[in-house]
């Protein structure tokens, strides 16, 4: 995408996360504070592979959030996470501007998915989802029992709500809509999505997977499900701060939903999963608002430094408005995903239809170097395994 996505930081979405504190985190913080470019765990003499397999943000969390955890440590550590998760409930009402009994906190976004499915689907039900997409959802759904129906992406990789729409019927539990989706990075127009709610089956609920949506700024287009009043009972809009926050190892998201329809959701939940460092610094997180804007800035250079990279080879990527990258190498990809781990290098699994494709997570600038030195090591005939 041109670098001129830079109109698009006018205004950024905030949101939260939280759970263990260590030191690594205050010194790629402090790093970050600084204005350098943290280096990624992975990139350490002695960490393991370089990992680009899990679009994790490579600059690491907000320094305010790292000093937040660490003060959580020493002082509430021996304490149930009571006051420090409805204070992080009430503050993310204040920044969606919703009643807190809107908001529902979970272990990562990953368990929001999974209750959304033990409490829409089962046997006999559906849920219509995109392939690809992210998988987890299809995983949640198989374990209650319930019938996954894939529907393919359109020719400009956006979820195509028509056909979703002819494949949804009575039986439909659940439609899962992941926007920008992951792996392609795509997005589906907010706009187009109200219609096909508009004309769902009347007891199918939409869940809105937006972990990535802080990454798109102000654009008409990417109008977020959860920035406008929540009144239709059936739309559920997850959250994660696993991404643009840098907290995946805190293991914190949040849905917001009608009044009703979190009360379902909040029935499943384990009780006390979300803890209290994790807590701690999801609070910390939502103030932090230039950290924000700077991970969208840094994620739009390092966005056009691989667009370039793959033009210059004649690789074809996907227009991603995330913070990784899904393209066509030409190649068997379970070759050049093979290559790259014998080099050190991790990048995402095989996508199912996808045979030559491969995604990869934006690194630091000296990831993404030790990433392009791997590739041009590649043999420029098809690999044999």
């Amino acid at each position: 995408m041109a670098i001129s996505r830079r109109s698009l930081l006018r205004q950024i979405g905030v949101a939260a996360a939280g759970a263990a504190a260590v030191p690594a985190l205050a010194e790629a913080s402090m790093t970050a504070a600084l204005g350098e470019a943290a280096p990624s765990a992975s990139s350490k003499a002695g960490a393991g592979p370089l990992r680009l397999d899990r679009n994790e943000n490579a600059y690491g969390p907000s320094p305010a959030a790292t000093a937040a955890m660490q003060d959580a440590v020493r002082t509430a550590a021996s304490r149930y996470p009571a006051r420090e998760t409805d204070a992080l409930r009430d503050a993310l009402a204040r920044v969606h501007r919703v009643s807190p009994d809107r908001i529902v906190l979970g272990c990562g976004a990953g368990e929001i998915l999974d209750i959304a499915a033990k409490t829409f689907l089962g046997v006999r039900k559906k849920l219509i989802v995109a392939q690809p997409t992210f998988d987890l959802m299809a995983d949640c759904a198989r374990a209650t029992g319930a019938e996954v129906v894939a529907v393919p992406l359109t020719r400009d990789y956006a979820h195509d709500l028509g056909a979703m729409l002819e494949r949804s019927d009575a039986s439909t539990g659940l439609v899962y809509i992941c926007n920008p989706n992951n792996p392609t990075g795509t997005l589906t127009p907010g706009r187009d999505l109200e219609a096909f709610v508009r004309q769902l089956p009347e007891r199918a609920f939409v869940l809105i997977d937006e972990a990535y949506h802080q990454y798109l700024g102000d654009s008409p287009d990417a109008a977020s499900f959860v920035d406008r009043p929540v009144d239709n009972d059936r739309v559920i809009v997850v959250r994660s701060f696993s991404t643009i926050f840098g907290l995946a190892g805190l293991r914190i998201g949040y849905a917001v939903a009608a009044p009703q329809t979190a009360r379902l959701l909040a029935a499943l939940r384990v009780p006390w999963n979300v803890n209290v460092v994790a807590a701690s610094g999801a609070l910390a997180s939502l103030d932090d608002v230039e950290h924000v804007r700077r991970s969208v800035e840094r994620n739009i250079d390092d966005h056009q430094e691989f667009v370039n990279q793959c033009h210059a080879r004649m690789l074809k990527p996907i227009d991603s408005v995330a913070n990784f990258v899904m393209m066509n190498t030409g190649a068997p990809a379970v070759q050049v995903i093979e290559h790259f781990r014998k080099n050190n290098v991790l990048i995402a699994p095989p996508i199912p239809g996808f045979d030559t494709f491969i995604r990869v997570s934006l690194g630091t600038r000296a990831d993404m170097n030790e990433f392009w030195r791997v590739w041009d090591l590649m043999p420029r005939r098809p690999m044999s395994m």
